[in-house]
């Protein structure tokens, strides 16, 4: 990045940037609290850039600069938008003070002036533009369920003739497939310098080309997409049902793929699943790779966990509470990470030591909501196979011992895990009355204080039913 001195600028777009920051640090003032904004919004500074395009904020921390992109990078985005007519992102660095311009706070004009303000000359994005520099191979962590996805992010990356394109990557919101799609740009511009590089969401796609249909300008839409070396769209779903932006789409894609470069796609479900998108678009995919991003499983967890604990300096966190979270936290890798920024924040903010009933009074409506939804029918199976049971027996007339006590943790695990009422509970365990499920619940809990046995028993069950 370019650094140089305020009066070396010499454009009217860094003096509208100037004016409409610092309205926005009013808002952020105003709507944050003098608390929250003196420790993480007021150190907040705005870098030149040689990008037209761009807002650059600088904050001297990488911790705080994570924190405050988390949690407030859309509504900066937004609101700089609304002030500046063409800035396009806002994009917030970890940057020594030395480098950061002054806020021109005297020069703070009303909202409806700022608008008013003219537009700088348009120019041609930069080759790598709305790439984010956080998500990178190096950081993607890479296991089983997500391996196939990174291995063919990293060969469509590679220089040369490309192995396949376009690349297909599906998964579950939250998953890692931006991440991927970033990391790919990323790769490839420093493969090959000079090549343009294009990531847009869907949305942005329909809106770009909405705009350019009123515009009557369709022209140098089109000329741009399909001009990209390496084109990327992500979040294909949103543009399901929309006749005119598929259409577009489809000739986009071909295109790009009649002249031998990169395409990727990103979306929440595989091709085949897609309701609404036209049938000649899915065709498209499969000619190239398809590859799908599955729920990471507990190791790789507890490892994105501990590596984004390493980027926060000075932020310690329990090993009881990071394995809490792991185990918890088993949808989305976004939520995950965003547990962990949560809990650093508010200890920082309150001046509190993390411990695990901190982390549960600051994460308890998270821990509860991602919490899996467990069936009696789950328990009475994990139970019989976990004591070499069949599952009627459970449900059977029988007294033995070696029936009898795994009905009792089966009641129990039925009583602590689903939110059935006791009498339900014993309608599923062949009609037996509720004070045959409470004496069961009681009766577990006391032998887990006194058998080892009983309890390595039902943690073990805790867990494979939770997860």
């Amino acid at each position: 990045m370019c650094v140089r001195s305020i009066g070396a600028l010499g454009t009217e777009k860094m003096s509208d940037v100037a004016r409409a920051w610092g309205r926005v640090r009013a808002g952020l003032r105003e709507s944050a609290g003098t608390r929250l904004f003196e420790q993480w919004l007021k150190p907040l500074t705005l870098i030149e850039t040689d990008e037209p395009d761009t807002v650059r904020l600088a904050l001297p921390s990488a911790f705080m600069t994570n924190w405050v992109r988390n949690n407030y990078g859309e509504r900066l985005t937004h609101e700089f938008r609304a002030l500046v007519p063409g800035v396009q992102r806002v994009v917030i660095e970890t940057v020594s003070a030395a480098a950061a311009l002054p806020v021109m706070s005297a020069d703070i004009v009303p909202i409806e002036q700022a608008k008013a303000a003219p537009a700088p000359a348009p120019v041609r994005p930069a080759p790598s533009a709305g790439l984010d520099p956080r998500f990178s191979f190096s950081r993607f962590l890479v296991d089983a369920s997500n391996r196939v996805a990174f291995n063919a992010a990293r060969a469509l990356a590679a220089p040369g003739a490309p192995r396949f394109s376009p690349l297909f990557i599906h998964g579950a919101t939250g998953m890692g497939k931006t991440h991927l799609m970033h990391a790919i740009g990323a790769a490839f511009a420093e493969a090959v310098p000079n090549a343009t590089i294009i990531y847009m969401p869907a949305e942005r796609f329909m809106f770009e080309f909405v705009q350019a249909m009123r515009a009557r300008d369709t022209f140098a839409f089109k000329t741009r997409l399909r001009s990209a070396d390496l084109l990327m769209i992500d979040d294909l779903q949103f543009i399901a049902g929309k006749d005119a932006t598929q259409e577009e789409f489809f000739h986009t894609i071909n295109e790009v793929m009649a002249a031998g470069k990169r395409l990727v796609v990103a979306a929440d479900r595989c091709p085949q699943a897609l309701d609404g998108i036209e049938a000649r678009i899915i065709t498209r995919f499969s000619g190239g790779f398809v590859a799908d991003i599955k729920a990471p499983e507990l190791p790789l967890r507890r490892a994105i966990l501990e590596a984004r604990l390493a980027e926060m300096p000075g932020a310690a966190v329990p090993e009881d509470v990071l394995a809490l979270l792991a185990q918890r936290l088993s949808g989305s890798i976004r939520e995950l990470e965003g547990a962990l920024n949560r809990l650093v924040a508010y200890a920082q903010l309150t001046e509190a030591a993390i411990d695990m009933d901190f982390a549960l009074a600051t994460l308890g409506d998270v821990l509860r909501g991602a919490q899996r939804r467990v069936t009696i029918d789950e328990i009475q199976k994990a139970v019989s196979t976990y004591f070499d049971l069949k599952p009627v027996d459970l449900v059977s007339a029988r007294r033995a011992r070696a029936v009898a006590r795994p009905r009792q943790i089966a009641m129990y695990l039925a009583k602590r895990l689903t939110t059935r009422s006791l009498p339900e509970i014993g309608r599923k365990f062949g009609g037996r009355d509720h004070s045959t499920v409470i004496h069961a619940v009681r009766r577990i809990e006391e032998l887990r204080s006194e058998d080892s046995e009983v309890d390595t028993a039902v943690r073990r069950l805790i867990t494979d039913l939770e997860n």
